[in-house]
């Protein structure tokens, strides 16, 4: 099971150069039926990410390209009145895939952005009150440009909950930018040359596998003291949620999965803690690893 895992990780390594652990995370967050958001500068590989995944994964894909002017029925579709049957019919936006990728989701007005809450949590959309549901799986890759960029509104924090998981890709090591320089990654052409590594089938099954990895009872309870610590220790003006202890206890599961093990460690934690616990605490991606390094060092690992 995990080489299966390893597999997608190991082609989109190919794709992407030198982020194997940011792309292991993004993996995670869909065996956790998670959505996955996308803090980074424009040209980071954004969007090569989200449609490789799509493509390994053998899963439909749209893109949208979110911009100021766009409104909330150019995602979710719209009725259409049929003149022969005097009826309206339902015309299915962009939202219907299995893979929906919201480019710079935070360039669009917040109505908009609202128009993703019920299908990001209810795996539904409803439209003139009629209720239409989503395909099976359903997994939103958002990006968003960083906030002091011109043009961007600010997520609010209830769809910012939504999201399972918040990554940053950052700027490549100077191997795989020397490589990118020469051309060594072409990435629209490698996309095309990606296999898809498992069916629908396959990827319902590894779903379930994150299920069965333990948490022993002291894994569970580091979990909830550093859970407490941003609730109890005044540092923190949007501390983490219920929601967020169970993402916590999830996503544990998951990455343990995919380093071959059926049990979790610390260690596991400390992985995905970032990525869950960063957008709910409100806290830029470039502050983010400063302020879990000092979660980490007062909450001492439970034995």
């Amino acid at each position: 099971m995990n080489k299966t895992t390893q597999d997608i990780i190991s082609q989109l390594s190919e794709l992407i150069l030198g982020k194997e652990e940011q792309i292991r995370l993004a993996v995670v967050c869909l065996l956790c039926k998670g959505h996955l958001l996308i803090e980074d500068l424009p040209g980071m590989g954004k969007t090569t990410l989200s449609h490789g995944l799509a493509n390994v994964l053998g899963l439909s894909y749209q893109r949208v390209q979110f911009t100021s002017d766009l409104l909330p029925a150019d995602i979710t579709g719209s009725s259409v009145f049929n003149t022969s049957q005097q009826s309206f019919d339902f015309h299915p936006g962009p939202i219907f895939s299995q893979v929906l990728l919201a480019d710079e989701i935070n360039r669009a007005s917040p109505k908009t952005q609202s128009a993703l809450l019920e299908a990001m949590e209810e795996r539904q959309v409803t439209v003139d009150g009629k209720t239409h549901p989503l395909p099976e799986p359903f997994f939103v890759i958002a990006t968003q440009n960083p906030l002091h960029q011109s043009g961007t509104h600010p997520l609010p924090e209830s769809q910012l909950d939504r999201f399972f998981l918040r990554i940053s890709l950052g700027y490549p090591d100077e191997h795989a930018e020397k490589s990118l320089i020469l051309g060594n990654n072409l990435q629209r052409q490698s996309l095309s040359e990606l296999t898809c590594v498992l069916d629908l089938n396959a990827l319902a099954t590894l779903q379930q596998a994150v299920l069965d990895v333990n948490l022993s009872d002291s894994i569970v309870q580091y979990i909830i003291n550093l859970v407490n610590f941003t609730r109890y220790s005044g540092q923190f003006s949007d501390p983490l949620s219920p929601r967020a202890s169970i993402a916590l206890g999830l996503a544990t599961r998951a990455y343990a999965l995919t380093q071959s093990r059926d049990y979790a460690l610390p260690d596991d934690v400390q992985a995905v803690f970032a990525a869950v616990a960063g957008h709910r605490l409100n806290i830029s991606a470039n502050e983010l690893d400063d302020v879990v390094k000092g979660i980490f060092d007062n909450v001492a690992v439970v034995l």
